[in-house]
């Protein structure tokens, strides 16, 4: 037959450290070989539609038709012979090298010859153990069409070989890293943000999608109660595919946060959604859209709505999460959490029930500020809804408890307005008590509950409604879904009617009292603007109202309760209205 050239694709291997293989164990090695050509590499040639040119005693010579062929069946014989080399003693091991090479040959009796040949199996002297080299023209034709990547080495001079050859280094996949322990949670709810996909198309907008991260983690690092994750450790998973359970040990959080960010025009939408890593439940999702006028604050926007949002949820998760923990593992951390869930249920009995749970926590830990200040909060809504009997010494208790939680210096802005609210309507200390607000608002300018409490009291106090409705409104942006809604409401039907704008109020008062039809601050509110408004019909249905809520209600009583927490001339607006609205005068106090 006479000889023949074609292009195509060569393969040569070798045993890495063959002398000193036989040398150790001659037979041994012989018999390993045989079994791995017969159980392994022949197979895969075969598959891969190779032929087999020559074979020597450590060595092998393959053409393939395809030079992706020749790489994907190299790959799989390294692959395989890593996992069959898992465990054996080093000095044992059978490793083969692998040079692959696209070139012109002559075909000779079943034989090959030519550079194309001798540029292979100067190849595979260049390939490390286990590994493969192929050359640039092998390289081109198999970098667009295998997920493979390569290690570039640049222009090598070969033996015998004319011209230097590009060679290209596979990189093998490393054997799986040893999982990194999982690390403890904290002991507070803890979370990682994410770096946001950037879903445009556009490299230009990753600076974007990052600086919205970035203001999204100072934003929720401002939330005492909560552990967040720092951005340089969040951002190593930037451009990975991740597992959240996996982000969740590695990080050692309980919440994830993930979103993306597409722009169009000069317009833009963020997504988020939180995540619980325990079990992959979605706790919240929400968009925002925006115009890229003002980037920066567009980024200041949208990381105070996302702190906003997720505070309450984040809240909410946790306080689920205690409610299910056994009674005999509970701490003081649980205790505060189980009373915080009862309060949002405004009734006699869930009140009792969490005080009894705050005295709980405070017996583990007599210094646990935020227990301390909510038993002291309790006690204000206990007041106000005339439930428990309290005396002057549970009010001077609930002073004292509001003053030891500010005196901790916690810096957490749940605590501060707990302690804030008690403070102001117990011990009359608005000023220390505005100081405190004012403290919490500047330590996290998203804390809902702490801008709600700061409008309440210039609500009350009645001198600035402006200024109370503009906070009130703040808070209520800041937590729209928020559990403890009724209170935003609540707070804005009396900020209007200390502004004497009484339909406002009415409806503010409708809007609180759909929500909790239980709290008696807006009864009282929508009852004496309705008589101030001239429809006594409707201002005696709320007199009927108030006493089925609070039964006993009187003037003399509304005076004594609230008196000391409002300013005379808005005091007097309420008398006048409850007068005309035909509630008792009552014995006085």
């Amino acid at each position: 037959m006479a000889s023949t050239r074609r292009l195509t694709a060569i393969l040569a291997a070798d045993v890495a450290g063959y002398s000193r293989l036989m040398e150790a164990d001659e037979e041994g090695t012989l018999e390993r070989l045989k079994t791995l050509r017969r159980e392994l590499s022949d197979p895969k040639i075969k598959e891969h539609r190779g032929r087999i040119v020559k074979t020597t005693g450590d060595g092998l010579l393959v053409e393939f038709g395809s030079v992706v062929d020749a790489v994907r069946c190299a790959i799989e014989v390294q692959g395989a012979m890593s996992e069959r080399n898992a465990g054996v003693p080093p000095a044992q091991r059978i490793d083969f090298r692998v040079g692959i090479n696209l070139g012109d040959i002559i075909r000779d009796k079943g034989d090959i010859f030519g550079d194309g040949v001798n540029i292979a199996a100067r190849l595979e002297a260049l390939a490390e153990p286990g590994g493969i080299c192929v050359s640039g023209a092998a390289h081109d034709q198999v970098r667009d069409k295998l997920a493979i990547a390569f290690e570039d080495g640049g222009e090598q001079s070969l033996k015998n070989i004319a011209r230097p050859v590009h060679v290209y280094r596979v990189k093998m996949t490393a054997p799986a890293p040893e999982p990194r322990p999982a690390l403890a949670l904290p002991h507070k709810p803890s979370l990682a943000v994410l770096p946001f996909e950037n879903m445009s198309g556009d490299p230009e907008q990753e600076y974007f999608a990052d600086g919205m991260v970035e203001d999204i983690i100072t934003a929720l690092s401002r939330i005492r109660w909560l552990f967040v994750i720092a951005r340089n450790s969040s951002f190593t998973y930037k451009g990975k595919a991740v597992d959240v359970k996996q982000v969740g040990r590695e990080l050692g959080v309980r919440y994830v946060l993930e979103g993306s960010v597409r722009k169009g025009g000069n317009r833009v939408r963020i997504t988020g959604q939180l995540i619980d890593t325990a079990n992959g439940a979605h706790i919240w999702a929400d968009r925002f859209d925006g115009a890229l006028d003002d980037i920066f604050e567009l980024q200041d926007r949208v990381a105070s709505s996302v702190a906003g949002a997720i505070e309450p949820k984040l809240m909410a998760a946790e306080m689920e999460r205690a409610s299910r923990k056994p009674t005999e593992h509970l701490d003081a951390y649980d205790f505060y959490l189980r009373a915080r869930a009862r309060g949002h249920h405004l009734t006699e009995v869930s009140y009792d029930e969490a005080v009894a749970l705050l005295r709980q926590a405070l017996a583990i830990d007599p210094s646990y500020a935020p227990a301390a200040a909510m038993l002291a909060f309790c006690r204000t809504q206990q007041q106000a809804q005339g439930w428990g009997g309290l005396t002057d010494a549970d009010f001077a208790e609930s002073a004292r408890l509001a003053r030891q939680a500010i005196d901790a210096k916690t810096d957490d802005p749940d605590t501060m307005w707990q302690a804030a609210w008690p403070l102001y309507r117990f011990a009359g200390e608005r000023a220390v008590a505005m100081a405190v607000l004012d403290r919490a608002v500047t330590l996290n300018p998203n804390a809902s509950l702490a801008w709600l409490v700061r409008g309440w009291v210039q609500a009350r106090h009645g001198g600035q409604p402006e200024l109370a409705i503009e906070d009130l409104n703040r808070a209520l942006r800041l937590s729209p879904l928020d559990p403890l809604g009724f209170f935003f409401t609540g707070g804005l039907a009396v900020a209007h009617f200390a502004a004497r704008r009484f339909e406002e109020a009415i409806q503010w008062a409708d809007r609180s009292s759909h929500d909790q039809p239980l709290y008696i601050i807006p009864i009282h509110v929508k009852t004496a603007a309705s008589a101030h408004l001239g429809r006594l019909d409707e201002a005696r249905a709320g007199v009927a109202r108030m006493l089925a809520v609070h039964p006993g209600s009187t003037l003399a009583a509304f005076r004594a309760l609230f008196g000391p927490a409002i300013v005379p001339e808005v005091l007097d607006l309420y008398i006048a209205g409850l007068r005309l609205a035909g509630l008792p005068e009552g014995e006085p106090a």
